[in-house]
């Protein structure tokens, strides 16, 4: 439910406006340089500033409190806590008696009988994927570890709103006084042969699974992607041009049959507009039984695409790192 991973596994826990949120990092080899500065890189990437994203600003300070010793990971699993410390959650309370649509206040009030934490979504808050982030930043040492060679990983903002020019989608969304949606893409550099295990555990199933784990993400494809349906096979096929593997085209987008083929993994993912927009909703009251109009007071991302780069980058590395580990297992 909140772990995945078979050998280098995480477990996050917390809500966006407890005390804390925090992750759980099993399977880490020991012998990795670990510190606050390795992750704080990653961390700061993820914390809000930009036009367009929310005022929210928490310090995001890496806590290790365990599988830590002399700088160095020791084997033992590593627990790593991120205070809560600007919290506001009166418009929460105020807005209990109807759930916003486009976020889990319906399905978790259904699905917990009414004991789940509302506030700021609680369980369902984006502000727990600052684990995942630190997580991910550990995932890149132990890839390159592992693997024995430097393992890149790029992800960057391609459009928002439909426009590739970014600064032009955060005014759209500003001057409609609305929020909007992106595409990330991805891409993952170094990976050798042989990574994957199809069926189930494919390297497209490994990085989709943990891609939509993440709030907001509402699709997702690799190499051509969706125009593959509008191609000849003979075009969409890669060309073989020497024994590494190495490709003339990267239609598959560096996997073939669920594994790694040696060119580069290349993915994207489509970011929905944040549910927490300035306009005037209408929404059920449970309450009242009736439809009402409403509008959000929260702080929120006007574009929460611009912040996920960074946790594109995390999910791929969690997803490589174990896959790495159980490639290293097989040997």
């Amino acid at each position: 439910m909140n772990g995945f991973g078979r050998i280098f596994r995480i477990s996050i826990y917390g809500e966006s406006h407890g005390s804390e949120a925090g992750i759980l990092i099993d399977g880490c080899p020991p012998g990795i340089p670990v510190d606050e500065q390795l992750l704080l890189k990653d961390l700061e990437r993820r914390k809000p500033g930009a036009k367009g994203t929310t005022p929210r600003v928490e310090s995001d300070y890496p806590m290790i409190l365990s599988g830590v010793f002399n700088g160095y990971s020791t084997g033992a699993p590593i627990a790593i806590r991120f205070e809560n410390q600007n919290t506001r959650s009166e418009a929460y309370e105020k807005q209990r008696d109807i759930p916003r649509p486009g976020h889990a206040d319906f399905t978790a009030h259904t699905k917990y009988k009414g004991y789940e934490d509302f506030r700021g979504s609680g369980h369902f808050s984006g502000r727990l994927t600052v684990g995942i982030v630190a997580a991910g930043a550990l995932a890149k040492k132990v890839t390159s570890h592992v693997l024995g060679k430097e393992i890149t990983y790029v992800a960057e903002i391609l459009e928002v709103g439909g426009m590739k020019d970014i600064e032009a989608g955060i005014q759209k969304a500003i001057q409609a006084k609305d929020s909007i949606g992106g595409i990330i893409e991805c891409r993952i550099g170094g990976l050798p042969v042989g990574l994957g295990e199809p069926f189930f555990d494919s390297v497209e199933s490994m990085i989709s699974h943990l891609a939509f784990s993440i709030p907001a993400v509402k699709g997702i494809e690799f190499g051509a992607g969706f125009g593959a349906a509008q191609m000849f096979g003979s075009d969409h096929n890669d060309a073989i041009l020497d024994a590494s593997g190495t490709t003339a085209t990267n239609h598959a987008g560096g996997i073939a049959g669920g594994i790694t083929n040696g060119n580069e993994v290349v993915f994207r993912v489509v970011i929905k507009p944040t549910s927490s927009t300035p306009k005037e909703q209408t929404s059920y009251n449970w309450e009242t039984g009736r439809i009402e109009t409403f509008s959000y007071k929260g702080r929120h991302d006007l574009c929460i695409a611009l912040r996920v780069p960074v946790i594109m980058e995390a999910v791929a590395a969690i997803a490589i790192a174990d896959l790495a580990l159980i490639n290293k297992a097989y040997q």
